[in-house]
């Protein structure tokens, strides 16, 4: 019936059952080169005789989707469409699809072990005793202290309900609050200004802004207290590097971790390479149990995608 791309590195190199769905549904699935994020040319090679595209984290910018003239349905493997034109998909009637949920305890998950690795500083402890060093360094216990939060929504939710586990205070920046969502002790939603002024550790969970301003730059981290922590499992985009490493410099940011980059590998690793700073090769979502989840999701979104265009 069409041609089907398959993308995500962790399905291009070690395929997964669920795939088969798009094979017994009469396609055909091509894959990237795998365990590689494609690059603008081989999608540009690839796409344009695609139907169907079930995507990763790679750029899908107006030329690719111009090229694609079959191209009627993009499936997001995750939840954020930042690395897609909307707006020429919208001119082109390309539905997009995305997997709502499905990451979220993966994500959730690895950034409580991001904030517990920079707070007690286990990289670099376990660094040192690998080069038979004994270099202690005090850390901070997380009870009692204030988690601030950028993006309320599923893995925001997540990440609030096990730090107040943790005995932690809760406060969020949320555009559109879920009304649904609240716990009776220690959690609000607050303004952006508060979160930056009262939170001893801030994490992430929001897309970057479209205008290509920062979340966490030298303003905003003027606002921070001092010995701020900074948990980003989300998106390179939403911060300034160099801002980031001078305030890590500086001692106003006494650690900060990352997980996701522009470009994966990244091609500057000064961030990746300080010692204060714990750095993750986009393993969010890499779990057997997301992995699953997102699969089943993104296929079957995919498929019945095809089947609403198959019926106009």
């Amino acid at each position: 019936m069409g041609k089907i791309l398959v993308t995500p590195r962790s399905l291009s190199k070690n395929g997964h059952p669920y795939l088969e769905k798009i094979k017994e549904a009469g396609h055909e699935v091509l894959f990237s080169t795998p365990g590689v994020q494609p690059s603008e040319d081989e999608l540009l090679k690839l796409l344009p005789e695609c139907t169907g595209y079930l995507a990763g984290v790679e750029k899908i910018n107006s030329k690719i989707l111009d090229s694609a003239k079959k191209l009627r349905v993009i499936s997001r493997y995750g939840t954020g469409t930042d690395n897609i034109d909307l707006v020429k998909a919208k001119e082109l009637n390309i539905i997009i699809k995305k997997t709502d949920g499905a990451n979220a305890r993966g994500v959730a998950e690895l950034t409580m072990a991001h904030i517990l690795a920079a707070v007690r500083s286990i990289p670099m402890h376990d660094q040192a005793m690998k080069l038979e060093k004994w270099e202690r360094v005090m850390g901070i216990e997380l009870g009692g202290k204030t988690l601030g939060l950028f993006g309320c929504g599923n893995i925001g939710q997540m990440v609030a309900r096990l730090a107040l586990a943790f005995g932690m205070t809760v406060k969020a920046f949320e555009p559109y609050p879920d009304k649904k969502f609240s716990e009776p002790e220690n959690f609000s939603y607050s303004t952006m200004d508060e979160v930056f002024k009262c939170s001893d550790i801030i994490s992430l969970h929001c897309p970057p802004s479209s205008d290509g301003i920062t979340l966490i730059n030298r303003e905003s981290i003027e606002k921070m207290k001092q010995g701020v922590y900074i948990v980003n499992t989300a998106r390179e985009g939403l911060i300034n590097s160099a801002d980031v490493i001078a305030g890590i410099e500086s001692g106003k940011i006494a650690g900060f971790t990352i997980d996701a980059f522009d470009t994966e590998p990244p091609t500057n690793w000064d961030l990746a390479k300080n010692r204060k700073v714990v750095a993750t090769e986009h393993i969010g979502a890499f779990t057997r149990e997301s992995v699953e989840r997102m699969t089943l999701f993104a296929v079957d979104n995919l498929l019945s995608a095809l089947d609403e265009v198959k019926g106009k």
